[in-house]
């Protein structure tokens, strides 16, 4: 055991009768001064040698502790596609197993809808890049760009079964976009995304792969989180051959590979104080109830939905649900997770199988059926058309799900901060379960 210091009081005769005499050498009073010299040298040859190898091998400066210690994660980004390279983006992203996002052109769309499922269905994120590129229709007034999102969400809807949020401005929105647009947009239910590193692939026709990888990877000092701007429509050969070593880069200096999604911290450009489209009208108040705030509750913006099954209830937050044609869509998986049931996944027929007590619902990705089978029914019930897939996740309808659970949906309501969906089960349903289980 360790026995602490005792500390006593002394007073000053007795710490004078134990001080014994000590003999004093007199030092020269210049002698004193470089003594000081010498001690102030050896400190600050001592900093600098503690400071110098950084610099030294070409390290940034060290920046602060809590800096250091973010997440680094990159964002892959290509615009106004899908194109004729598309495709060549698509198979090196597949071998790197890397995910990335597509700002889709609504004409683009049309024309390679087949590339636009093959996205979707390889893990990618799809983003609205407007109908068609053309600076001097979109930045006219807000009405034309608000239109030409609406077109390509709609596109989109068709080949792809559901609605992007997500929304970049060609030519970014820096001397585009003055406040309303920003403003209009986000009320709206979108999220814009302009990009903090330009791999500069659409500077010039031509643009060599060096030059590309270069611009690709000048990351600003003290960003953690990186969004790169690349091309995969128009005349993008040169991208398609940076886009390996480009990825190499991030992935050596530890950076995580993700998609963006509406809810993350956009990151968007100031807007221009001198902008040429400073005149613009901003549309009307009408126009704007009409079209912009009824437009929001296609994504239930800014709330959360709660559902009640009996006693038991749930929240999901933003990203965990959305909505798209007045339906609730959830993901298969976490929602029977969070209700007790379980979730398989078939690779070779694509179908998810979840399993809430005497129940076993079947999600077919391919034909995308709902259907649900149990010991308490007599014949299978099946719901055409319901199930989508989207960056490995299979989504379904609430609606339709409940009921194949055996629910019955008896309310939905809303306040300000959340969504209530309650659902019960019928009284007959309930004694068959109990019956069953009880033979």
């Amino acid at each position: 055991m360790v026995q602490r210091a005792e500390f006593v009081m002394v007073d000053n005769e007795q710490q004078s009768a134990k001080i014994k005499p000590v003999h004093k050498h007199v030092f020269p009073k210049w002698s004193v001064y470089l003594l000081r010299l010498a001690v102030m040298a050896c400190v600050f040859v001592s900093y600098v040698w503690a400071a110098y190898p950084s610099y030294a091998a070409g390290a940034e400066a060290v920046g602060s502790q809590k800096e250091s210690n973010k997440e680094k994660v990159v964002y892959l980004s290509f615009d106004d596609g899908p194109g004729k390279h598309t495709r060549e983006v698509l198979d090196i992203l597949h071998e790197e197993q890397v995910q990335a996002t597509f700002f889709v052109l609504g004409e683009q769309a049309e024309r390679y809808p087949e590339l636009i499922q093959a996205a979707v269905e390889e893990g990618h994120a799809l983003g609205n890049h407007t109908y068609n590129h053309h600076y001097d229709e979109l930045y006219r007034d807000f009405k034309t760009f608000w239109k030409q999102v609406k077109q390509t969400e709609e596109i989109v809807n068709r080949i792809a079964g559901f609605r992007p949020n997500l929304v970049r401005a060609p030519g970014g929105t820096y001397g585009h976009f003055d406040q309303s647009y920003f403003d209009l947009l986000e009320l709206g239910g979108y999220t814009v995304m302009d990009w903090n590193v330009d791999s500069g692939d659409s500077k010039r026709k031509g643009v060599p792969a060096k030059e590309i990888l270069r611009n690709a990877t000048k990351v600003p000092a003290g960003t953690s989180s990186v969004i790169v701007l690349m091309h995969d429509g128009g005349a993008h050969a040169e991208t398609v051959k940076a886009l390996p070593e480009v990825i190499q880069y991030y992935r050596d200096h530890g950076y995580r590979f993700d998609t963006m999604k509406a809810e993350d911290q956009p990151v968007q450009f100031r807007v221009h104080p001198e902008g040429k489209y400073k005149s613009r009208k901003a549309p009307g108040t009408e126009w704007i109830e009409d079209h912009v705030k009824a437009n929001s509750n296609l994504w239930l913006t800014g709330k959360e939905l709660k559902i009640e099954i009996g006693l038991a209830a749930a929240t999901l937050k933003q990203g965990e649900f959305r909505v798209e044609d007045q339906r609730i869509m959830v993901p298969l998986r976490p929602f029977m997770k969070k209700f007790g049931g379980s979730t398989r996944w078939d690779v070779e027929s694509r179908t998810a199988t979840a399993v809430w007590k005497d129940r076993v619902i079947q999600a077919d990705s391919v034909s995308g059926e709902l259907k649900t089978t149990s010991t308490s029914l007599l014949h299978d019930s099946t719901i055409q058309g319901g199930v989508q897939s989207q960056g490995g996740t299979i989504w379904v309808p609430l609606r339709e799900l409940l009921e194949m659970m055996g629910l019955n949906l008896s309310s939905l309501h809303a306040n300000d901060s959340e969504w209530v969906v309650k659902a019960n089960m019928p009284l007959a349903a309930a004694l068959s379960i109990y019956l069953h289980r009880t033979i």
